[in-house]
């Protein structure tokens, strides 16, 4: 797919261009036509309604909704992706019957305008407001997110408007067909899986909070707290010696059964016990331990639900994590590439059996030199466990 950089999209949106973007393949598997809501014309919207399914929508910041007295049209998107309609509106003045080109351009422009007040808006409506999700595509990869990135990367209003495209037979248009429209009409075309890489190498999504030293059983270690500014987590690395490139790193996620408990239907504890004595023998090294990953990102309590299916029913961890409606490993490991950043760290030695943890922090701008296996030892409860892992997830055991 012939897909320009985030950088030119960026400017061609910041210049009123339409932008088409192309979502994963696994997720809607289409392209929307977004544009930045400030430069939203009526020419552009009988351009948007000539091409796409018609129903335009335009996703907006949750404080400028809120302002706007637009509620969700549900308390609880049912939608397989959960986007987030608001009630739909025109603008009353100046507006006829609000379904033109001109009325519609009227009510995207006086969404965004702060002279706007709840009265001046008519509900229903031919303008669909869409919820972002804060943190944007990094939290939530979808069209919606992407609109509001991208005016907010191109220094514009946050907000824009976006609709699906078709083909003239109804059908929803992908690939060779999407090639087709922006040759034809001059419009370029992203991916927000772009965006996403995109923004996590030119952000920084943790900030420092406190910094202490913390003696322990396996050797003296610095500690370092971090909010994490897109999932509110809160993260901490522990560093023996001075931060250095090609120090040795491990990245451990969350786990209270195993690291608090000493459960042995996992390697976590002994991984984490393992990793602390070879950081604090090696001189120089960090433990980065990532808030929010329990049961591979999917919460205490549904992880609890996952160990009760494999009791009752057989399954297996990515079994129980996939009936259970999650992924098998819903955890993102790009916040600790952001943490060797602000340690002044660029290359590592990965301590890790997973190649998804490596892929995570070279994703964010890490070199990792060299993956040291962290191989625990077999025993009957973990037994099963680690052999899904290796299987199944390509864990190196």
């Amino acid at each position: 797919m012939n897909l320009v950089s985030i950088e030119e999209g960026i400017e061609a949106f910041r210049n009123g261009e339409f932008l088409l973007v192309v979502d994963a393949a696994d997720r809607e598997n289409e392209a929307d036509l977004i544009m930045a809501a400030e430069k939203v014309t009526p020419e552009a919207v009988a351009f948007m309604v000539r091409y796409t399914s018609g129903l335009i929508c335009q996703p907006m910041l949750g404080e400028q909704l809120d302002a706007l007295e637009l509620p969700l049209m549900v308390p609880a998107a049912g939608d397989v992706h959960h986007t987030q309609f608001t009630v739909s509106v025109d603008h009353v003045p100046g507006t006829t019957t609000g379904i033109s080109a001109e009325d519609r351009a009227n009510t995207i422009l006086s969404l965004i305008d702060p002279g706007t007040r709840p009265v001046d808006l008519a509900r229903p409506g031919h303008v669909f407001p869409l919820r972002y999700t804060s943190g944007g595509v990094l939290r939530r990869p979808g069209h919606t997110e992407a609109g509001v990135d991208l005016a907010v990367l191109a220094g514009l209003y946050p907000s824009a408007i976006l609709c699906e495209l078709v083909n003239d037979d109804g059908t929803m248009s992908r690939g060779d067909d999407l090639e087709r429209f922006s040759q034809e009409h001059g419009i370029k075309m992203i991916s927000i899986e772009d965006l996403i890489t995109y923004r996590l190498q030119t952000e920084n999504t943790v900030t420092r909070r406190a910094k202490a030293s913390l003696p322990t059983v396996h050797g003296d270690f610095t500690v370092f707290g971090y909010l994490d500014q897109i999932t509110g987590a809160e993260h901490v690395a522990l560093i023996s010696g001075e931060p250095a490139d090609g120090m040795l790193v491990r990245v451990h996620s969350e786990c209270r059964t195993g690291d608090v408990f000493n459960s042995t239907r996992c390697d976590c504890r002994w991984q984490l016990d393992a990793a602390m004595d070879q950081i604090a023998s090696s001189g120089s090294g960090a433990v980065i331990y990532m808030d929010g990953h329990e049961g591979r990102g999917i919460g205490l309590l549904n992880k609890l639900a996952a160990y009760q299916r494999q009791d009752e029913g057989g399954e297996d961890t990515v079994e129980a994590n996939l009936n259970l409606g999650f992924p098998a490993d819903a955890r993102r490991f790009e916040a600790a590439a952001h943490i060797l950043n602000d340690l002044d760290v660029k290359s590592v030695r990965l301590l890790s059996n997973n190649p998804q943890k490596r892929a995570g922090l070279e994703l964010a701008g890490i070199k990792v030199t060299d993956t040291v296996a962290l191989i625990a030892p077999t025993s009957e409860t973990n037994r099963e466990y680690l052999n899904t892992k290796a299987t199944k997830m390509g864990h190196s055991l």
